[in-house]
């Protein structure tokens, strides 16, 4: 019976354990994304053409704003995406389409 008694209390430590862990992971998450900073379009499109006008390097200018240079790259790519959307006149026919959505409905 002891030894029964001995892989009982184990199994409740390891348990206790995995809890632990898993509240550890769920607190650290929480605290990231409370964190994180978020950072406004304005600000995005201002420090992306700041890196495309080439006057600084790109690391020096993620240094100063406080960013991975991957988060400036994948700023870069979107934009670029945008602005290519936008040069076929994809965010026109959108706009049409949505006024057409709207007579549509009635409104």
């Amino acid at each position: 019976m002891p030894e029964e008694s001995k892989a009982e209390n184990l199994s409740t430590e390891m348990t206790g354990t995995i809890r632990s862990a898993e509240t550890a992971r769920a607190l650290i998450r929480k605290t990231k994304r409370a964190t994180r900073r978020r950072f406004p379009t304005e600000d995005k499109i201002r420090i992306v053409m700041e890196g495309v006008r080439g006057e600084v390097s790109i690391a020096e200018l993620c240094r100063r704003e406080g960013i991975h240079p991957t988060i400036y790259y994948k700023w870069l790519k979107d934009f670029m995406e945008a602005g290519k959307g936008r040069m076929r006149g994809d965010g026109l026919r959108e706009a049409h389409q949505r006024r057409g959505e709207v007579a549509a409905s009635g409104k």
